[in-house]
């Protein structure tokens, strides 16, 4: 097989993703994978949920507080990799100006933003017990609250700017300042020693993560709240593509008028 043919495949392959960032392949496929996908959320959102809510024990040391990891881990890192997800799709608006992946970053900022006031306002409850307030300026918290701040940003900006292709360039260009902030969120207890955040429950270091009991109901409820993300930002992103539709034909008509 000669190099220019193995480069030609390689651009077919290629060309065969970006073809699904096509509206109208966009709409048909994501119709087909949404039953599906909203099937599986319900078979491992719920079970995880329900069975590390009543069916672990109390820790020895936290109590029943410890339950509240089922919902704040799952959501914390899902505000992380939200971001993370918008940044990429932000890129290829900016490198390929397909229209697709801008929405699909719109429509994910208000699933993140859920994301992250519900990873607050767990931490919040988890802190109390644990460090005897509420809030502290840690590290990981302070950058979470920038972070919460960086999708309220994201999302006004959307709301100002008439014009689609412009606010999807300038909320790009603030998704990629952003994502210095997304990335502390992460790493913030590897880079500082001080802080009274914990390190991940979940790691490849066995030592590191919870007890078994815990460990794996967390795993199905991680797993249900990304599908339930994967769910979100289909139904959102239908709907903004179905509002794009909606501008372009309403613009269409008041050029036609004039």
């Amino acid at each position: 097989m000669t190099e220019t043919h193995r480069t030609k495949q390689a651009e077919d392959r290629w060309n065969w993703l970006w073809e699904w960032a096509n509206p109208v392949k966009f709409m048909s496929l994501s119709g087909k994978i949404l039953p599906w996908v909203m099937g599986l959320c319900a078979l491992t959102l719920l079970p995880g949920l329900i069975w590390g809510f009543f069916f672990t024990p109390e820790a020895v040391n936290f109590g029943s507080s410890v339950k509240i990891i089922y919902v704040h881990v799952p959501t914390a890192m899902l505000a992380i990799n939200i971001w993370v997800m918008m940044l990429v799709a932000s890129l290829i608006w900016l490198v390929r100006r397909h229209h697709v992946s801008a929405l699909a970053a719109k429509a994910a900022a208000l699933i993140g933003l859920t994301m992250t006031v519900a990873a607050l306002f767990t931490g919040a409850i988890w802190g109390e017990p644990m460090w005897g307030t509420y809030w502290a300026w840690d590290p990981r918290l302070t950058s979470f609250l920038i972070l919460f701040l960086f999708y309220l940003g994201y999302m006004a900006l959307w709301g100002a700017i008439d014009d689609p292709d412009t606010a999807a360039d300038l909320t790009s260009v603030l998704c990629l300042v952003g994502s210095v902030f997304a990335l502390l969120s992460r790493y913030a207890v590897n880079f500082w020693n001080q802080g009274l955040h914990q390190g991940a429950s979940l790691s490849l270091d066995k030592q590191e993560n919870v007890s078994d009991v815990y460990w794996q109901p967390l795993v199905l409820a991680i797993v249900g709240f990304s599908l339930l993300f994967v769910t979100l930002l289909l139904l959102r992103t239908r709907t903004e593509v179905r509002r794009r539709r909606t501008h372009a034909l309403e613009t269409r008509e008041r050029m036609a008028d004039a």
